[in-house]
């Protein structure tokens, strides 16, 4: 049995109306909403055809069909050219993205909850690696007497910043000039060169130790950070509002699996040589996450840093719309976060 261009047909429309309405969808309504020239009974049979190729399966004896992950999987690789977001709406989500990260400092942990609004599914954001960031500018900012806002901005674009008690004898210039002197000694240097700088510097610098040690242990802790910390998860909630999750237990499960972020995080490490990827059910590997899609698109800032940015959501999602959000917010937080750097 061959899974001829009919086939085919009635396959995608029966993917399209479950995504629709989470409904198992009968040949009746095939017949009346996508293929009118075929009759119910011809169609029918053809759905019986597509289940006994392992493509459709039947809640009950009585029910309509529901399509399975390897018909998800015929569906994103043969099914989805051509549709997408048309130009206008395209348009609108990508300023409505760029107009939300702009008014925010850590761009990227930002993204995550921008991305998850406007997508409504959760949403990753994968920051680039901590150990492979060089300093680009840091920057003491005064905010009241005895205490400063330290900046750091790496060449990934992503800004880090930490509370120092400072001399209440140093004035706004007085740490300007300390910024400007810290930036001209570690800029292009990694987090960890810097912290290794700042201990030896910090014995004979011409101005407070008390600065330059709080700087130190800041370029140390960012250095150190966990895998865990530089993944972030966004909108989990929002997967109560689709009816597979309206049972409880299966609710409870999938939120737990998305708050361990460790099978997320090596899934994406896996393909971060590829400029997009779609994990279906069970193709993602990751337990407890069998009846979701993880989509997940990669950008590049600085010198060739790779982060990425996902949704993640059931195996019933608008494939050829999430995609191309998704790349459209890779590209616009790859522009936002390298036009930071050069900044």
């Amino acid at each position: 049995m061959e899974l001829d261009e009919r086939k085919m047909c009635i396959l995608k429309a029966v993917i399209d109306d479950y995504i629709s309405t989470a409904v198992p969808v009968g040949s009746r309504t095939i017949s009346s909403k996508y293929i009118s020239g075929l009759s119910s009974a011809t169609i029918r049979n053809e759905m019986s055809d597509l289940e006994e190729l392992g493509y459709l399966v039947q809640p009950h004896v009585s029910a309509g069909r529901v399509p399975n992950a390897k018909a998800y999987r015929l569906y994103v690789d043969s099914m989805c050219e051509g549709d997408s977001l048309v130009e206008e709406e395209s348009k609108r989500f990508r300023e409505d993205f760029i107009s939300r990260l702009n008014q925010l400092n850590d761009v990227a942990a930002g993204a995550a909850e921008a991305l998850s609004d406007l997508t409504q599914y959760a949403s990753v954001v994968m920051m680039p690696k901590q150990e492979e960031l060089r300093i680009n500018s840091l920057q003491l900012v005064p905010i009241n007497r005895a205490t400063a806002l330290v900046v750091v901005v790496t060449d990934g674009g992503i800004f880090r910043d930490s509370i120092l008690h400072v001399s209440d004898m140093i004035d706004h210039d007085g740490l300007y000039a300390i910024s400007r002197i810290l930036t001209e000694r570690l800029q292009n240097k990694t987090l960890r060169e810097a912290q290794e700088f700042l201990n030896v510097f910090v014995t004979n610098a011409p101005f407070e130790q008390q600065v330059l040690g709080g700087i130190a242990d800041l370029a140390g802790k960012l250095e150190r950070q966990s895998a865990n910390d530089n993944l972030k998860l966004f909108g989990s909630h929002h997967m109560l509002q689709y009816p597979e999750y309206y049972d409880v237990d299966k609710a409870r499960n999938v939120l737990h699996a998305l708050r361990e972020k460790i099978g997320l995080i090596d899934l994406l490490k896996d393909n971060a040589q590829s400029d997009f990827s779609v994990h279906i059910g069970a193709e993602s590997g990751i337990q407890g996450m069998g009846d979701l899609s993880i989509l997940t698109a990669f950008y590049e800032v600085g010198h060739g840093h790779r982060g990425a940015i996902g949704v993640v959501g059931p195996t019933r999602m608008p494939y050829p719309k999430v995609m191309n959000t998704l790349r459209i917010a890779g590209h616009a937080l790859s522009e936002i976060l390298t036009a930071n750097y050069n900044n």
